[in-house]
């Protein structure tokens, strides 16, 4: 027993070379005396096979894992002493995400996440009161919560009024509830009571700092005795002195309240419960069926890779977004002055104009662009001085042409891409785009192929999702395109193995559909 956890089996299996991780993980799937699953991993030896079965016990018993090596020396580490490939973490995240699988980020937390489940049961939702005798405890959990986007609902005014009676006036009757250092175990028991009552109320973290005169071991009694009258609502407990500890949590494990030394460990068990109850909870991910051209998709990968070239030209790239049903900006590739002024013609203005040559990288930098072309004086005079500027700043480079593009104004530049992990597979990565992407890194990733709930999860997953709801005036994207996109993009990975990087960035989300007006294809 460690920290009021049974330990059923425990298994050390050092390099692996006869039992893995996955073994364990079949072994332990239908295992009634195992409840909660908790591993130490340096690496995966069969990251898609975990994916595969670590999705399905995690509906019926948690998984937590504590994966080390997120660094570049620890990493390194690990691979030097498992003697396996570590992958990079940002595979590892995506493929614990979509596994369903609790990640922890030390032995600590392994811990906090795993005492959290001897609770009796889920909570119904992220609503969550706090009772305390001590204010500042209470500030503690309460900006722990938050991080983990747990609720602190506001009380029922039938709970506030029955509150004040049993109070005295220094009281806070907000939530958190500070019952100040006067609490008795009869004030726990009754306060603890009526918040699990409050129907904005679905569990509640009650903490105990030890004053003169009462003991630890009775406000335990009294916050098992509370907790026993709403089976249904998870409490947590935080016994925060020394005296009459060890019995104080053992009578709660007991009880089935998971009992915690410090607020912040009993905010991350909570938050725990709600996201298994969340993934529980989630509608299974489909893969219907999409309409594309995968033959028009190859043929365009299979030309450039017998001209011996590493790298899809911009108006290939576009073409093989078309393929696989992905909007773009209408564009071609002219070689002339004069026929960049016909195709901007062609095409309507106002035009944008970019170097194509795959030597060069970061057109803008070398004056390889010019936007909001309006005209054909524009055109031609465009097309002459992105040649001058390009064959000066890089005189050994191929110009393959100049791409004349419908230009497309306003949206919101996000990115969406791809990369191949090399034991992962395709990842599909989706963020804010633009000079955002390098800036801010708000961008999740996922194992390709992605499903129509996994879409929605990466679309939730960036600290910008509320931009896309529309703010201060501005609507909200079209977020069924967008996903539609993720989607499409993920099947091209899977479908073209020979895809090695993708970028489409920026791709512009208006408030109807959504448009990819740059994208850069690297083969392998």
């Amino acid at each position: 027993m460690i920290d009021g956890i049974g330990i059923s089996q425990f298994a050390s299996i050092g390099n692996k070379p006869n039992v893995s991780g996955n073994d364990l993980l079949l072994q332990w799937e239908d295992d009634p005396q195992v409840k909660v699953i908790l591993m130490y991993v340096e690496n995966f030896g069969n990251p898609r096979r975990f994916l595969e079965i670590a999705a399905r016990i995690t509906v019926k018993k948690p998984i937590i894992v504590l994966k080390s090596g997120r660094s570049a020396v620890g990493a390194h580490a690990a691979a030097s002493h498992t003697g396996a490939l570590a992958a990079s973490d940002l595979a590892v995240d995506a493929l614990l995400a979509q596994a369903g699988v609790l990640r922890a980020g030390s032995i600590n937390q392994l811990f906090d996440m795993a005492i959290a489940f001897g609770a009796a049961g889920l909570p119904r939702s992220r609503r969550t009161a706090v009772l305390t005798n001590s204010g500042g405890p209470g500030i503690l959990v309460a900006d722990a919560l938050e991080a983990h986007n747990l609720e602190l609902p506001t009380l029922h005014a039938t709970t506030v009024a029955r509150l004040k009676q049993v109070l005295p006036a220094e009281a806070s009757l907000r939530n958190p509830l500070d019952m100040i250092a006067s609490a008795t175990s009869t004030s726990y028991r009754t306060v603890l009571q009526t918040l699990l009552e409050d129907p904005n109320v679905d569990a509640a973290i009650a903490i105990f700092v030890p004053p003169l005169g009462v003991q630890q071991t009775d406000v335990a009694e009294a916050i098992v005795s509370a907790a026993r009258t709403t089976p249904d609502k998870p409490v947590v407990a935080v016994l925060m002195g020394r005296a009459g500890l060890p019995q104080g949590r053992a009578e709660l494990s007991e009880a089935h309240v998971p009992a915690y030394v410090f607020p912040e460990s009993a905010a991350r068990g909570l938050a725990a419960l709600n996201r298994q109850r969340e993934w529980v909870e989630r509608p299974h991910d489909g893969h219907d069926p999409l309409d594309v051209d995968t033959e028009r998709a190859r043929a365009i990968v299979a030309r450039a890779l017998n001209e011996q070239r590493s790298k899809l030209d911009e108006l290939e790239a576009l073409e093989l977004l078309t393929a696989y049903g992905i909007p773009t900006a209408a564009a071609e590739i002219s070689t002339s002055a004069a026929e960049a002024a016909e195709m901007a013609n062609r095409i309507g203005y106002p035009v944008a104009m970019k170097i194509v040559s795959e030597h060069i990288m970061h057109k803008t930098d070398v004056g390889g662009v010019r936007v909001g072309l309006s005209h054909d004086t524009d055109a031609r005079e465009a097309y002459e001085a992105i040649i001058l500027n390009c064959t000066r700043a890089v005189p050994d480079a191929v110009i393959k042409g100049v791409l004349v593009q419908r230009m497309i104004k306003g949206g919101r530049e996000l990115i969406v891409g791809v990369t191949r992990d090399e034991l992962f597979g395709p990842l599909v990565m989706f963020g804010l785009g633009g000079i955002y992407a390098e800036a801010l890194r708000d961008v999740v990733f996922r194992i390709a192929p992605v499903g129509d709930v996994e879409a929605s999860d990466m679309v939730a997953g960036i600290r910008a999702q509320k931009m896309l709801e529309g703010m201060r005036g501005q609507a909200a994207v079209d977020l069924v395109a967008l996903k539609d996109v993720l989607r499409r993009v993920s099947l091209l990975a899977v479908d073209i193995p020979e895809l090695q990087e993708l970028d489409l960035n920026p791709i512009l989300a208006f408030s109807e559909g959504v448009v990819a007006v740059d994208a850069r294809v690297k083969l392998e």
